[in-house]
């Protein structure tokens, strides 16, 4: 980054002292806590930041729009542009997929539509960053190609423009309602020639996002030239604004948006900005980021670990974001109009990320927000049917997996957070979790959830299992003892995807391991991860998974080897894994508790290592100062709580576990009025190391610490060295999460033996739990026997097994065997992804038909590669038929082949063409279909050579196509008849 971005930023910080216990007394010095915040970082690599003005939580995000699409295009903005289109009203903080992007104002002195993306003439304007200001509240730049000056603050749901133009002449402003996202409909309403309003409804990751505006103009404007409709978008249009200014004054623009109405949204632009002046507004804006900034002063020589810090304070105040009027009426997840009695309503939910440390950040400085995101959770429940994933403005957006509302809505209750219908809360969290959706039904009935039922089986079984222990705890406060024993059992259900021979988490396919096994290898098993990264996520019960480990060094081991492991990825190319140390992968949230995990195996110096590399390696004072996607706060949460010197492993445990502190000295001001204050004396770089702690002025050795401790106000005071020391490794004093109440028994699984095979294979079962006996049934008639030695299956059966233990019972596990014929091979000439085998060498011969789910495991994949496939029957046969069936779902980036070519042969030398087909592959569709390629009356033959030729690189429509990306082939089953 340039130093001039940082001429703003003074050294500055504000110093609050208290008696333990005692309200707070406030003493501020005259620089702010805001010229810490450096809106910028994030803005490069893949932060997917934004720099312009917003409100902590607030719903208006004004900021310029830089970049009109791609992957790195989410928020609208990237550092390493240097082209601005316009100011837009709405914007994501850090998220993987991109919307939003409403209602786009651009200043310029030529009447002209076209933005010029296209290269030709348009409104765009070249920008530098040496004439670009960003502070909370407030943004600045300069267009170079028109000599604008621009200027941009806030309020909660409304904005200001101040564009101060080189002379009179020529001043237009465009109002582009076409930008970005596809227009659903859309209008502009002339009131007078200082007022507009309109709407545009339009469709993205939100299929169906409703913005009102209402716009007022410091002068009037003449010439409102309306372009033509966009055809294929009802309504879509842009107008340019030609001001009429004789004496060259700024032009003030003020704007009001809501998802409500027009009316709405004059509701919000009066009641928050009415007559005030740019600079009124933005002193507003300023005062409360000061405000919120204020709620944890940190205390330090280094000034980038400061900036570090408060923009981290900034990020993670930004989203949710308020979604409701001035007057409480808002858009539920109904679509209809409802109004808010007693809260705020909320949007932007990013929960898979969220949950893990931003939520619990908010239950210690932002506890009344917290009953207000529970109550709007439960607002959605009844007005959607259903607790939020990830909603945006007012749509399910069916994004990431879990059901992360509940752990929220658990780990606020459990730390005393109420203020909402308690009951009415757990019968949604129990909703969420007894759906059958989203592989919950293979889940509840089976224990896990199988490669072949869902994709990513091992992520959901994993991060359902942490889900419904957050509702067993809640159930257990509640006294609803059968809940809490259910909800206790399924909470254990990781046993099930852990392979103890590996000792990673895998998917079962087929109550096998999906093989060959790499943990290397990012496949369909696992969500924006590999197993390495999978395989340390039971936050839950550490206890019980150290004891499938085979005790705590056993867990030190793999911990190590994690942190050291090589540091590139096998597989599908995930962007999301980022920041990696060995294959520790900071950039993205699956990680972000294991750090911590050596504190519960008597090494909490190598926590205290691993987190001062991570808080000073992976967060810089730069544009790609974030490692990963931001996501709505989660990546700034962790760096929050780790440089305070504690992080929340498990979220509903009320105990936080203590890593490195990185500051002289933090305060955290409470709602109660209390304060809690931490302490590192010796701290340094070289001091990483915890020598001693004392709660409260008293020795402490717990290397956690509990959420009332800090609720409660008081002092924590480290004591910091620069090597390893005794403290918090005894056994007494170190964390645990277990799950020692209705234990359960593991379903076995087959260890040994071909699910599809020719002659015979051998079966060999096992179960994690070398105690539990095993039982199992060949075909669907007579009893179960135990499990005592391998047997063999020689024909098409069926197998059925479970385990037991003392009177426990595991579920019982079926699993389909097919007898391919021995006469016939398969020779593959080309090379098919491992991630996408199906089931391997004879996966488009062994009977066994995929579905459109491609990420179930029954295709196999072929990237930017023919097939070429050789079926030897054994024999000169005659054949009735031939079917080949390829997959269709091209925004996964898999396409029908162009080409299809049938040969047959009797020798194996000589072969006659019987077929040619060709798909259309250029229609623009998001369809998921199965194309099958058929052909009939072959006659005698013993040779069949299938041919289907890739598609090669994407079409220009094609999202990927910018990347010159390639195409995938899925096939399955070459049926033979």
């Amino acid at each position: 980054m340039k130093l001039q971005l940082f001429s703003f930023f003074i050294v500055a910080f504000a110093m609050i002292s208290c008696d333990v216990n005692s309200e707070i007394i406030t003493t501020k010095s005259d620089e702010s806590l805001i010229s810490y915040v450096n809106p910028f970082i994030g803005t490069g690599g893949h932060g997917h930041t934004y720099p312009g003005a917003t409100m902590p939580f607030g719903m208006m995000q004004l900021s310029p729009d830089t970049r009109l699409d791609g992957w790195d295009g989410c928020s609208g903005y990237h550092y390493s542009d240097d082209e601005i289109y316009g100011f837009s009203h709405t914007h994501l903080s850090g998220t993987g997929v991109s919307d939003y992007g409403d209602i786009l104002l651009m200043p310029t002195n030529k009447q002209v539509f076209n933005n010029g993306a296209d290269g030709k003439e348009g409104y765009k304007s070249k920008f530098s960053h040496n004439k670009e200001v960003a502070e909370p509240g407030f943004y600045k730049v300069h267009l170079e190609d028109t000599n604008i000056d621009v200027e941009l603050t806030v309020s909660k749901r409304s904005g200001v423009h101040k564009y101060s133009f080189p002379s009179s002449e020529n001043q237009f402003v465009i109002l582009d309602l076409l930008h970005r996202d596809k227009v659903l409909d859309a209008k502009i309403n002339r009131i007078s020639d200082t007022e507009l309003s309109g709407f545009r409804f339009s469709e993205a990751w939100a299929k169906d996002q409703r913005l009102f505006f209402s716009i007022t103009t410091s002068h009037p404007f003449s010439d409102v030239l309306q372009s033509p409709e966009k055809e294929g978008m009802r309504g879509a249009q842009k107008i340019a604004l030609k001001f009429i200014n004789p004496n060259n004054e700024a032009i003030i623009i003020k704007i009001g948006i809501s998802a409500v109405d027009i009316e709405g949204a004059k509701k919000n632009l009066k009641g928050e900005i009415g007559n005030q002046t740019f600079e009124e507004v933005k002193k507003t804006a300023q005062d409360f980021w000061e405000k919120q900034l204020e709620k944890i002063v940190v205390e330090d020589k280094n000034k980038d670990n400061k900036i570090n810090f408060y923009t981290s304070m900034y990020h993670v105040s930004i989203a949710p974001n308020l979604y409701q009027d001035v007057d409480g009426r808002y858009r539920g997840m109904d679509n209809e109009i409802h109004k808010s009695v007693g809260f705020d309503y909320y949007t932007v939910f990013s929960l898979w990320d969220t949950y893990r440390a931003a939520h619990p950040l908010y239950t210690i400085i932002e506890q009344e927000k917290t009953n207000d995101f529970i109550h709007t959770f439960l607002a959605k429940y009844d007005e959607g049917g259903k607790l939020p994933i990830w909603d945006l403005a007012a749509n399910y957006t069916g994004c990431m997996i879990g059901y992360h509302a509940v752990p929220v809505i658990a780990d606020a209750y459990l730390k005393g957070i109420r203020n909402y219908d308690v009951e009415k809360a757990f019968i949604a969290m129990k909703y969420s979790a007894t759906r059958d959706k989203l592989g919950l039904d293979s889940y509840k009935n089976f224990g896990f959830i199988s490669v072949e039922k869902e994709s990513e089986s091992v992520s959901k079984t994993l991060e359902y299992a942490y889900d419904d222990w957050s509702i067993a705890q809640m159930a257990k406060s509640l006294g609803k003892e059968n809940d809490y024993k259910t909800y206790s059992e399924r909470a254990q259900y990781y046993k099930n995807v852990f392979d103890p021979s590996t000792q990673f988490m895998r998917g079962r396919f087929r109550n096998t391991w999906f093989s060959p096994f790499d943990p290397y290898e990012v496949n369909f098993n696992y969500t924006e991860a590999n197993s390495w990264q999978y395989s340390f996520y039971v936050p839950q019960d550490i206890s019980g998974f150290i004891k499938l480990l085979g005790g705590k060094q056993q867990l030190e081991n793999q911990l190590d080897k994690l942190f050291t492991a090589e540091d590139k990825t096998s597989g599908s190319h995930q962007v999301d894994i980022t920041g990696l140390i060995g294959q520790y992968a900071h950039g993205n949230e699956p990680s972000h508790h294991m750090a911590y995990l050596y504190n519960f195996i008597n090494k909490p110096f190598k926590t205290q290592e691993k987190v001062r590399q991570i808080l000073r390696g992976l967060y810089t004072n730069t544009p790609d100062g974030i490692s990963g996607n931001e996501d709505c706060g989660q990546m700034s949460a962790w760096y929050i709580f780790s440089s305070l010197g504690f992080y929340p492993v498990t979220p509903g445990s009320n105990q936080y576990i203590i890593g490195s502190p990185l500051f002289e000295k933090a305060t955290i001001s409470l709602e109660n009025g209390k304060a809690f204050t931490i302490e590192a004396k010796n701290n340094s770089s070289e001091n990483k190391y915890i020598k001693s702690i004392k709660l409260n002025g008293n020795n402490y050795e717990f290397s956690y610490i509990n959420h009332s401790d800090i609720i409660n106000g008081g002092s924590l005071v480290f004591e910091m060295t620069n090597k390893p020391s005794t403290w918090g490794t005894k056994d007494e004093f170190i964390p645990s999460t277990t799950i020692d109440e209705h234990l359960i028994v593991a379903a076995p699984f087959i260890a040994k033996g071909e699910i599809a095979f020719k002659g015979s294979t051998e079966i060999t079962l096992k179960n994690v739990d070398s105690e539990a006996v095993i039982y199992y049934r060949l075909g669907y008639k007579g009893g179960f026997k135990k499990f005592d030695k391998p047997f063999v299956l020689d024909k098409h059966i069926n197998l059925a097994v479970y385990a037991q233990k003392n009177e426990v019972k595991s579920a019982v596990i079926l699993t389909d065997f097919y007898k391919i014929d021995p006469n016939i091979k398969i020779d593959l000439k080309t090379e098919y992804a491992n991630q996408y085998n199906a089931g391997g060498q004879n996966a488009l011969i062994d009977g066994i038909v995929g579905a459109e789910d491609f990420r179930t495991g029954t295709w196999q994949g072929y990237f930017d590669s023919d097939l070429v496939a050789i079926v030897d029957l054994g024999k000169v046969k005659p054949i009735k038929n031939v079917k080949v069936s390829f997959l269709k779902d091209q925004k996964s980036w898999i396409f029908l082949p162009k080409e299809v070519e049938i040969y047959k042969s009797k020798d194996g030398v000589n072969y006659e063409l019987e077929t040619n087909w060709s798909f259309k592959n250029s229609e623009n569709t998001d369809e998921v279909k199965i194309e099958t390629v058929h052909v009939s009356k072959l006659g005698e033959v013993r040779y069949i050579k299938v041919i289907a030729k890739k598609l090669g690189k994407l079409p220009t429509w094609h999202l990927g196509a910018k990347d010159d990306g390639r195409s995938w082939l899925f096939v399955d089953e070459i049926q033979i008849n």
